[in-house]
C-alpha cells in the first residue's frame, strides 16, 4: 500500500499570516492610521470656524440687547422702561390720560394717524414685568442680530401697523352699519403686541426646522386660545394676523442675512 506520509521525512514549516516587519519598514496599517489621523484634523479646523460660532451665539450675553450689536432693540428697550416708570409711578389720571392720547381708536386713527400709531407703541400693556415685555427683549434682540436692525424696525412697524388697521377700519365699518354703538369708536387701544407677534413669526423663518415650527405652534396655539377665551375678540384677531404678517416677510428677511455675532 502506500503510504501517505514517509517515516523519517520532517514536514514543511507553514508559512506565517503575515510577513515579518523589516528593521525600518513602516507597516502599512501605520500609515493608513496617519492618513485617517490627518484628515481628521484637516476636518477639525474646517469645522472649528462654523463651531465657534454656535459657540458664541449660545452665550448668554448675546440673548439680551447691547448698544453696539443691537441698536434698534436697546434704544426702543429704553423708551419702554422710561414708560414703564412713568406708568408705575405718575398718578392714575395723568396715566389713564396717556393711555387714552395714544390709542389707536378709529376717532383718533381719523384725526391723527400717524401721531397715534407711533404714540401707542412706546407703552406695554402690564408693565416691564408683563411676559410681552421678555418676548419683546429676547425675540427682537435675536432678530436683530440675524436680520439687522432697519429690517428688525420694519417688521415690528409692519405688524403693528397693519394688525391695528385691520381691526380697527372693521370697527368703523360696523358702526357705520349700525351695528356696534358709537362708543366703539373710542374703544381703548395701544401697546406693543401686535409689533411683538410679527416679530415672533418673522424670527421662526430664520430658525432651522426643528426650533421654527416648536416656536410657531406654541405662539399661534396661545395666540388662539386667546382669541377663543378673550373677551376683546378684536385684539386677539390682530395678534393672529400679526404672527402671519412676520411669516409673510420670511422671503425678505432671508436675503443677505447677517452672520451671527
Amino acid at each position: 500500500m502506500e503510504r501517505t506520509a514517509q517515516a523519517g521525512v520532517e514536514a514543511a514549516p507553514l508559512p506565517e499570516a503575515m510577513p515579518r516587519q523589516r528593521p525600518g519598514e513602516e507597516p502599512v496599517a501605520a500609515a493608513g492610521e496617519q492618513a485617517v489621523i490627518a484628515s481628521g484634523a484637516a476636518a477639525s479646523r474646517a469645522l472649528a470656524p462654523a463651531l465657534a460660532v454656535r459657540l458664541r451665539a449660545l452665550r448668554p450675553g448675546q440673548l439680551l440687547p447691547t448698544p453696539a450689536g443691537t441698536p434698534f432693540t436697546f434704544t426702543y428697550a429704553v423708551l419702554l422702561t422710561l414708560t414703564s416708570l412713568i406708568t408705575r409711578y405718575a398718578p392714575a389720571p395723568l396715566v389713564d390720560a396717556f393711555y387714552r392720547g395714544s390709542s389707536t381708536d378709529v376717532a383718533h386713527l381719523v384725526r391723527s394717524p400717524l401721531l397715534v400709531l407711533s404714540a401707542s407703541a412706546l407703552w406695554v400693556a402690564g408693565g416691564i414685568v408683563s411676559p410681552y415685555s421678555l418676548c419683546f427683549l429676547l425675540v427682537l434682540t435675536a432678530l436683530e442680530r440675524r436680520a439687522g436692525g432697519l429690517r428688525t424696525a420694519g417688521v415690528f412697524v409692519f405688524g403693528h401697523v397693519c394688525a391695528t388697521l385691520a381691526t380697527e377700519v372693521p370697527v368703523g365699518l360696523a358702526v357705520l352699519a349700525g351695528r356696534l354703538p358709537d362708543s366703539a369708536l373710542h374703544r381703548l387701544d395701544y401697546g406693543i403686541s401686535f409689533g411683538v407677534a410679527a416679530s415672533v413669526g418673522a424670527l421662526s423663518g430664520l430658525l432651522g426646522p426643528w426650533l421654527r415650527w416648536p416656536l410657531l405652534a406654541g405662539f399661534g396655539g396661545m395666540v388662539l386660545a386667546d382669541l377663543c377665551t378673550t373677551t376683546d375678540p378684536m385684539t386677539g384677531a390682530g395678534h393672529l394676523i400679526s404672527v402671519l404678517l412676520g411669516v409673510a416677510s420670511w422671503p425678505v428677511l432671508r436675503r443677505g442675512l447677517r452672520p451671527l455675532r
